[in-house]
């Protein structure tokens, strides 16, 4: 059993106190154990590290067709300026060419998450998964046209998620206005 005190690794399966602190165990929730596919709670693991596409959706492609591949110079160039780390703790995104921006959201922090794939990404097998989150600088994250499964990325995210909120002991509370 893992303490919730201070994280040591107790040898019994219900002890009633911790070795390492010497807290009182017997009185305190179990400690919520992650879903399968998931490490344990102070582990990282990398669920997307990459770039966004450069032809994403269907209208880029006729448009990089049209202009007997310019655009497909201008879209690469573009994506070269982007680049997403995703993992059961945080979110990552480094943007910029010479000058680099890099803006980091812990999952904790995370109200709301949303699929995004339109015809034409769901064609080219890209799409677009939007984080909202309680965060001052970036209340919501758009990574866009990455060529994964987003559908399965959104489950993984949700789930790991809801673990940090427990880990960290976060409630979010709604409240609603008249």
């Amino acid at each position: 059993m893992i303490c919730p005190f201070c994280g040591a690794t107790n040898r019994e399966d219900k002890p009633q106190f911790c070795s390492s602190c010497g807290k009182t165990l017997a009185q305190v929730p179990a400690v919520p154990q992650p879903p399968a596919g998931l490490l344990a709670p102070g582990q990282e693991e990398v669920y997307f590290d990459g770039r966004p596409a450069a032809i994403g959706s269907v209208g880029a492609l006729l448009v990089t067709i049209l202009t007997v591949g310019l655009a497909a110079i201008y879209l690469w160039i573009r994506t070269l300026g982007k680049h997403y780390r995703i993992t059961s703790q945080r979110v990552v995104v480094q943007s910029g060419v010479f000058g680099k921006r890099m803006d980091q959201i812990d999952l904790y922090r995370v109200v709301d998450f949303a699929v995004e794939r339109s015809f034409g990404q769901r064609i080219m097998g890209t799409g677009t998964l939007v984080l909202e989150a309680m965060d001052k600088t970036t209340p919501e994250l758009r990574i866009e046209g990455i060529r994964a499964d987003v559908n399965q990325l959104y489950e993984r995210l949700r789930a790991a998620a809801e673990v940090e909120k427990q880990r960290r002991g976060v409630r979010i509370m709604d409240v609603e206005r008249p």
